[in-house]
């Protein structure tokens, strides 16, 4: 880690950005995204960003204030975007939104947005300073 970055600076580093086809493996009866798919991924994308955040082995200890605005069509794109907004001594936030988009026009609307905490560990489990 570099020691001269200020946390502002390590926020913007860590922002992440994946894009995700939805295809017909992933969706429910409703011809929807499965929402545990969804969490699923908002999980990963939120891990990535907090650990490119700190380089710390980190666990997920909770999620807040999961919102899914509106259902999720096959044939989509959707982009998942972390972006740490809470810095504590051994633990951090990380907020995640999900953006649906027609792949034929340009039409993108926020569908799903989270907060996820993480809590970094050493070998034992046990609780360590971010940095």
């Amino acid at each position: 880690m570099n020691p001269t970055l200020t946390i502002d600076e390590r926020i913007q580093n860590a922002i992440t950005r994946v894009a995700k086809v939805v295809f017909p493996t992933n969706i429910n009866h409703h011809s929807t995204l499965f929402g545990g798919t969804a969490l699923s991924w908002m999980d990963e994308i939120s891990f990535i960003t907090a650990t490119r955040f700190c380089h710390k082995p980190l666990v997920t200890v909770s999620t807040e204030k999961i919102n899914f605005n509106t259902p999720i069509p096959s044939g989509t794109i959707i982009e998942l975007i972390g972006q740490v907004s809470r810095v504590g001594r051994t633990s951090l936030t990380v907020d995640v939104a999900v953006f649906l988009e027609q792949m034929y026009t340009e039409e993108r609307t926020k569908v799903i947005s989270g907060q996820f905490n993480f809590v970094a560990v050493n070998d034992d489990g046990r609780p360590v300073p971010l940095f």
